[in-house]
């Protein structure tokens, strides 16, 4: 019985480290996506302010008014 509990105590063991890992490469993968929606997110705000100082007349999805 001791053994049996040993045993599985190393299995979970092994089980949470790797559940940690996993955790902290999708953490760092959000915020490598946050970072990227950030700057997209500002290229576009800049497009936005060019369009309309130059008077282009589209709108938002790309479509002429």
């Amino acid at each position: 019985m001791q053994e049996q509990l040993e045993r599985r105590l190393t299995e979970l063991r092994k089980e949470f480290e790797t559940g940690q890992s996993k955790l902290q490469e999708l953490v760092r993968q959000e915020q490598l996506i946050r970072e990227t929606l950030l700057r997209i997110s500002g290229a576009i705000q800049v497009i936005e302010e060019e369009l309309a100082r130059n008077g282009a007349g589209h709108t938002n999805d790309g479509t002429t008014e």
